[in-house]
């Protein structure tokens, strides 16, 4: 076995209070099934509120012969698209666990965000593409029409990204359909600038140059987007949680004298789970389900995991698993020490 390499913690641990003897209470999970609640609502008033809208386009477009109505009204299709795909996403979500998918059906959530995030992608590219068509022969654009639709689309927009601004940075499929949105309110800031440089100067190029700078700006969006729910897919670390922090809170505790094979990883917005393998002292005075009780505690508590499993062992000798590339914090005198786990 090669030398143990000194790791120093990167992090204070946590000040671990004395356990308390009680199952876990539904908390967090009360507060997912209120979360989902709320942008569920949210969702359905945005998806109204652009619906809405859209048939009116529609209908305005039929009756005028206007184009640009009529394309707009397929600006906003691509945004109740994707609102309804994360409602659909979120409904199959909630169905219960099955001896199939004992998980349940939670990552529908995540393929959701990352079909809405190759869809952005597209039209990103796609509206690089027209524009780029149109910089040789710019055609003539009716400047109050323009103005008319990008100012309404404009406050559509911004009353549909207001309601699902607080859910998007909670829930990555809601984030999805927000950046949905507001890849459309940009697209209505452009149509508005460009309406007024040809109102103003006619300078018809003002509408080619508008869209490809939406268009990368859609790009850099989606992409963020794409490299969350790719992470989530891969199945790893959350952001918000630090190993090595987490391992240094679980030896602190009096009886434990080591960590391995420790995987965090996110099964859907809000709801991250843990499995680990902790080795005890089998001399310690304390029970093994009070140790256990402490290291759900602080999983739990300070660390906000929804789901834990935790193997207690008395020894490397214990575990007959075979594990690649793991680490392991083990307790020397004050000090922490990691070695690769044995294959």
């Amino acid at each position: 076995m090669p030398s143990p390499r000194i790791l120093r913690p990167a992090h204070r641990p946590p000040e671990v209070k004395a356990p308390r003897m009680t199952t876990r209470t539904s908390c967090s999970h009360d507060h997912a099934h209120e979360m989902r609640e709320t942008s569920t609502r949210r969702l359905t008033f945005a998806l109204v509120l652009i619906t809405g809208y859209m048939v009116a386009e529609v209908v305005g477009g039929i009756l005028s012969g206007s184009l640009a109505l009529l394309a707009d009204a397929g600006h906003m299709l691509t945004d109740a698209a994707s609102i309804a795909l994360a409602l659909a996403a979120m409904r199959f979500a909630t169905r219960k666990p099955s001896a199939r998918r004992t998980y349940g059906y939670h990552r529908l959530e995540v393929l959701a965000a990352l079909a809405n995030a190759l869809a952005l992608c597209v039209i990103s590219a796609w509206i690089v593409f027209e524009a780029w068509q149109r910089f040789g022969s710019p055609p003539e654009v009716q400047a109050g029409l323009v103005l008319g639709v990008g100012s309404v689309g404009l406050a559509v927009n911004v009353a549909a990204a207001w309601m699902l601004h607080d859910s998007a940075r909670e829930n990555l499929n809601v984030e999805g359909a927000y950046r949905h949105v507001i890849a459309d309110l940009l697209g209505s800031v452009a149509v508005i600038l460009s309406g007024v440089l040809v109102w103003a100067f006619g300078w018809y190029l003002a509408d080619p140059i508008l869209s490809v700078v939406i268009g990368i700006l859609i790009l850099v969006s989606a992409w963020r987007l794409l490299a969350k729910t790719v992470h989530v897919l891969l199945e790893g670390t959350p952001d918000r949680i630090d190993v090595s922090h987490l391992c240094d809170a679980f030896i602190a505790v009096d009886g434990v004298t080591g960590v391995h094979d420790v995987h965090v990883w996110t099964l859907a917005s809000g709801y991250d789970a843990l499995t680990a393998h902790v080795m005890v002292d089998p001399d310690h005075s304390s029970g093994r389900d009070e140790l256990l009780n402490r290291l759900r505690t602080i999983a739990y508590e300070h660390f906000d995991l929804q789901h834990v499993t935790l193997q207690l062992e008395t020894g490397m000798e214990a575990c007959l698993e075979h594990h690649q590339a793991a680490r392991t914090w083990a307790r020397d005198t004050g000090s922490l020490t990691g070695n690769p786990a044995p294959h």
